[in-house]
């Protein structure tokens, strides 16, 4: 396999880590494709890779154990998964797959671990990841309790665009009704009140973001908080 360079990344954890720590880590790490649908990490079980992507989006699943079911977090670029591993918990509660296709790194957690104990500053960097992660899983739980489905799906609207390239997302009606925790015809009348309002353009399997700017004016507080807390801890990853 051919070396990986850190200047040519793009996961932003991977450009962040020090030389040293990226030369210790990029030693073990396989370039993988990620396709839709692919489990990075499944419930109350350990995971054998940890997982950096460079392209795509993760979703992090909340399930009852009834099968209720809801979204409350994403990453793609600009995180890893699995948390426990860099909190060494083990294992967590949550089901973790790809939902918009992509590609990037994994590495063995055996190795992650022992590279963690070995490191401090590695371990301090995916660290303050784990807390930014944290931050978007409690907005995401304000937000679920106090906004409106519209002002809602305009957040996870601007999340995604954050870790796409370009305008065009890939989201299904099935992924936005697990994002939203509702129905899907609950989804397609907000997707209506969006493109009502010139914000976006949807079509089967697709959102195109047609006005940035007065997205986010229309999420209004929903959306930007956890990101400030990105931004706070680790920088930009756009």
């Amino acid at each position: 396999m051919a070396d990986i360079r850190q200047t040519a990344v793009r996961n932003n954890l991977l450009r962040l880590m020090s030389p040293t720590s990226f030369s210790a880590i990029a030693a073990h790490l396989k370039p993988v494709d990620l396709p839709r649908g692919f489990e990075l990490s499944e419930p109350h079980e350990a995971a054998e890779y940890a997982y950096f992507p460079e392209t795509g989006i993760a979703s992090i699943v909340a399930r009852s154990p009834q099968g209720q079911h809801a979204e409350i977090g994403i990453f793609g670029r600009d995180g890893m998964t699995p948390a426990a591993v860099v909190l060494d918990a083990g294992s967590d509660p949550f089901s973790i797959f790809m939902q918009v296709q992509g590609d990037g790194f994994r590495i063995s957690t055996e190795l992650l671990k022992s590279l963690l104990d070995q490191d401090g500053d590695l371990k301090n960097l995916l660290g303050r990841y784990v807390q930014a992660l944290s931050v978007q899983g409690a907005f995401t739980s304000l937000s679920n309790a106090v906004h409106h489905i519209d002002e809602r799906l305009a957040r996870w609207i601007l999340m995604c665009h954050d870790r796409t390239d370009g305008d065009e997302i890939s989201l299904t009606h099935e992924f936005l009704s697990i994002m939203l925790a509702v129905r899907r015809p609950s989804v397609t009348t907000a997707l209506h009140v969006l493109e009502g309002r010139k914000l976006i353009y949807s079509e089967r399997g697709m959102i195109i973001v047609r006005d940035r700017p007065a997205l986010e004016q229309f999420a209004a507080d929903a959306y930007g908080e956890s990101e400030r807390e990105y931004f706070r801890l680790l920088g930009p990853y756009n």
